[in-house]
């Protein structure tokens, strides 16, 4: 149920806006679900053109991954940035820098003669593709009452689509035209298409500041002696960046590399990239349920399956890389790991006050995509050291080891804590 009504804010003879419509937030969300499909292109097309990157600058496997783990650190740096943006001057601001972002960005990549200027044109890229996640998932949030849950989903599954579409029309058009030309075309298709819905979110959020600041004084489930989980709110803050570090390691090996690995494997750029988008499109299915196991079991044990089930798709890739057992992998590794990030937040919710969870949960989102960074980096160091993706993929497991201890110390003293309660 919408959170706006036409009557209570304008009066039963005052003309009814447009935006004030009970249907409005869901064409907001819908146009929220486009931008943010759009805005994902940069992180996913660097994936696609890693190959004839290489070939093109005659540099090694590692040197062609930094142009990913750029766009990634900008993203992280971006999602603070245009947070903030949004928080200030409103959600239409931040995407209007974020496209100014990514169109430069594309633009120098595509011009560039270096694998360095590439790489500086993919941070710019990811700081403008931050504008188009963060800020529209925290503002989807304010529109909705009943169906919050769902529409962050919706919402937050935009880059998910991105990865699920941009793939393989990147490696279309980067085999008919190159890849300098497809960069320039998707730059200025971001540019038009992210003017053309950006107008739909002008319409300030509805005016419930009374009620959203009663909601969030008051504190969360699990934290009201401010140890939560009987650990300081530090500790647990920490915990959770190291666990999501570990985690996007690990998931970052597929994700980043699939594409070499299946051209290495002499099945092709296009096999990859169909590898690639079935990953990702498999991912949304599972971001969307996520919220409803956590809703059932909490967050920590929503993280512990996901991490788990994660670890076990790794390992899958490992004895038999066959074109149809890397497909029935790919599908099985989005299904198992799409609901990990969010399963962070329920965390955050469950046991911080509600008026913290913007910035604690920001703080975990920034550390799961260094994460991203530092293991598509990483993965392609270890593939110039050993010439193969199999000790890339044993170093994902290691790390994502590391988070599965952690959920499983979050799920003991959440045990605990409900003893103790029970007593």
């Amino acid at each position: 149920m919408s959170i706006l009504d036409p009557e209570r804010r304008t009066g039963p003879t005052a003309p009814v806006h447009w935006h004030t419509r009970p249907l409005y937030p869901w064409l907001r969300l819908l146009v929220s679900l486009l931008l943010g499909t759009i805005g994902g292109a940069g992180m996913y097309i660097v994936v696609v053109v890693l190959p004839v990157v290489q070939a093109e600058f005659g540099t090694a496997r590692m040197g062609a991954s930094l142009p990913y783990t750029m766009n990634l650190i900008g993203f992280s740096i971006g999602s603070i940035t245009m947070g903030m943006v949004s928080d200030r001057f409103r959600v239409v601001t931040s995407v209007l820098i974020g496209v100014l972002f990514v169109v430069v960005g594309f633009l120098l990549a595509a011009d560039a003669p270096t694998i360095t200027i590439f790489a500086i044109g993919s941070f710019v890229i990811g700081i403008g593709n931050s504008a188009t996640f963060a800020p529209l998932v925290a503002d989807i949030a304010i529109w909705f009452e009943r169906r919050r849950g769902l529409a962050v989903a919706i919402a937050s599954a935009g880059n998910y689509l991105a990865g699920a579409f941009w793939p393989t029309l990147t490696n279309a058009l980067v085999e008919a035209y190159g890849w300098r030309t497809t960069y320039v075309a998707i730059g200025l298709f971001s540019l038009v298409s992210i003017l053309a819905l950006v107008w739909v979110l002008r319409p300030a959020p509805p005016a419930l500041a009374a009620a959203a600041a009663r909601s969030s004084a008051s504190p969360a489930p699990g934290g009201l002696d401010g140890r939560p989980l009987g650990m300081t709110p530090n500790q647990l803050q920490a915990l959770l960046c190291i666990a999501g570090v570990g985690c996007c390691v690990a998931m970052s090996m597929p994700q980043v590399h699939i594409v070499a690995l299946c051209a290495d494997l002499g099945y092709g750029s296009a096999r990859g990239a169909e590898m690639l988008s079935l990953m990702l499109g498999s991912g949304i299915i599972s971001r969307l349920l996520s919220g409803w196991i956590s809703d059932h079991i909490g967050g920590a044990r929503t993280l512990l399956l996901g991490a788990t089930l994660q670890a076990i798709a790794l390992a899958l890739f490992l004895p038999n890389q066959s074109l149809d057992v890397l497909r029935l992998v790919s599908i099985l590794f989005g299904l198992f790991q799409g609901g990990i990030v969010p399963a962070y937040a329920m965390i955050v919710r469950e046991h911080f006050p509600a008026r913290q969870a913007g910035t604690r949960v920001g703080v975990v989102i920034t550390a799961t995509l260094l994460g991203m960074a530092f293991g598509g980096w990483a993965s392609g160091a270890i593939f110039d050291w050993t010439g193969s993706y199999d000790a890339a993929f044993l170093h994902g497991i290691a790390w994502n080891l590391v988070t599965i201890a952690i959920a499983l110390l979050l799920v003991d003293r959440s045990r605990r804590r409900l003893r103790l309660a029970a007593a």
